[in-house]
């Protein structure tokens, strides 16, 4: 995290592999023992604690100066700036959940479209709900068993419905200003959220249109009427911190808006009270606990980690593999570097906010090298932590799917065409500005 000059030594990514092997070695051991959501079972704030001692013990400077070192990482301002907006962005998610803003937003879009139309349908609602909520995962929590529901009735492709909805959650996960994506690709990388946005844009929207054009020429009908009445109050607080955001606001006033937001609507709507405000506030914090931990202990091992010249080693390494495919081309190269860490990254973690976490130090030095914009750095993280994200049958987007639908997780990614034809574009789009 500081200017210091660090040496180039691989072996001091070993307590990386560590964090890794624990990780991903107890979700595959319980998979096996078919316990559900196994790769969640180990947090990996709890998993990580290993990988430090081991680089502790690593280092050849005294505990007291290494943990001195840690501690420097953790407290970077970087790192402290995403931990406070990933406390308010929890708080804002809690609000507007309790408040009835979510269910508004799932009425309506499911009001919108016609019975020929649900399956589209379903991906614009998921990719509008994600966007505005900033999380796939409660996206789906809200979504699906909403489609579960009208499934046999109306004879609908079980897993035809799971990829639509996965599809828009990886999406709207993706753009969305207060995503744990967003927030730490930006941070890590030095990017305002509105340039991130627009780059990400560039490359989501094509690749949204394919596959909607593709749910829409393959989904079927169905018969569903909504039971409760449209809330139109209730889109507010999305639409306003959508519009700030995009405007440029500073995120911190963004997410404060909107909090309070959702709050008065919630109040106007079923009468809201202060100390149901304040309960949820503390619940949206101990929600985004473990990725709240996670940021500061990968940043003082990022810290540790650098001292001992592993991200060095790394970097160059990265560099190496990406110059041979793009010899002529540092900028393509170091770009092909930054997406295959953050897409190899999520394939071990199975949590595109952890790989870009892990990964993002890396990267900034990669996007330096190659004079790769903030933004674009930033953007190809995002891009292709989410995609491995939204093709993983042991992530949790797929996981939360299948056991509400009641189908494989594996049959749920059949049908996830978003994630499979964002990878092409993102790869020709890059590919082509950098020519």
């Amino acid at each position: 995290m500081t200017e210091q000059t660090a040496p180039t030594r691989l072996m001091s990514l070993i307590p990386f592999g560590v964090f890794l092997a624990l990780f991903l070695g107890t979700g595959i051991a319980l998979t096996l023992q078919d316990v559900e959501f196994a790769f969640y079972q180990l947090p990996a704030s709890v998993a990580i604690i290993p990988a430090i001692i081991v680089a502790i013990c690593m280092g050849k400077e005294s505990v007291t100066n290494q943990v001195q070192q840690f501690i420097e990482g953790a407290g970077h301002s970087n790192i402290i700036t995403m931990c406070v907006i990933y406390l308010l962005a929890g708080a804002f998610a809690v609000v507007a959940k309790a408040t009835g803003s979510v269910d508004a937003s799932v009425q309506l879009g499911l009001a919108v479209f016609p019975d020929y139309l649900i399956i589209p349908g379903l991906f614009l609602v998921a990719a509008f709900l994600s966007t505005a909520m900033g999380t796939s995962v409660g996206t789906i929590a809200a979504i699906a068993p909403i489609a579960a529901g009208f499934i046999d009735t109306a004879g609908l492709n079980p897993a035809l419905v799971a990829g639509s909805i996965l599809s828009g959650a990886i999406f709207g996960d993706n753009l969305s200003i207060i995503s744990d994506t967003t927030i730490a690709s930006t941070r890590s990388q030095g990017a305002h959220m509105k340039d991130k946005f627009r780059v990400n844009f560039k490359f989501a929207l094509p690749a949204a249109i394919v596959a909607l054009t593709i749910f829409t020429f393959i989904g079927g009908s169905a018969q569903y009427q909504s039971n409760e009445a449209i809330d139109i109050v209730g889109l507010v607080p999305y639409v306003v911190i959508l519009v700030l955001a995009l405007s440029g606001v500073n995120v911190f006033v963004v997410l404060l808006v909107g909090i309070l937001l959702a709050a008065v609507t919630g109040f106007i709507n079923n009468g809201y009270q202060l100390s149901a405000l304040i309960q949820d506030i503390n619940k949206g914090f101990a929600n985004v606990q473990d990725v709240f931990i996670l940021a500061l202990f990968i940043g003082g091992l990022s810290e540790l980690v650098r001292r001992q010249g592993g991200l060095n080693a790394l970097t160059q390494s990265l560099k190496k593999l990406a110059g041979k495919l793009s010899p002529n081309n540092p900028k393509r190269a170091s770009g092909l570097g930054i997406a295959s860490l953050a897409f190899s990254a999520n394939f071990f973690t199975a949590n595109n906010t952890v790989s870009i976490i892990i990964t993002g130090e890396t990267a900034k030095e990669l996007a330096d090298d190659g004079n790769i914009s903030p933004a674009e750095s930033a953007s190809l993280l995002d891009i292709f932590a989410c995609i491995n994200q939204g093709l993983l049958p042991y992530g949790a987007q797929a996981l939360l799917l299948g056991a509400t639908i009641g189908i494989s997780p594996v049959d749920v990614i059949v049908y996830a065409f978003y994630p499979m034809i964002l990878f092409f574009a993102a790869i020709f789009a890059f590919w082509r500005i950098t020519k």
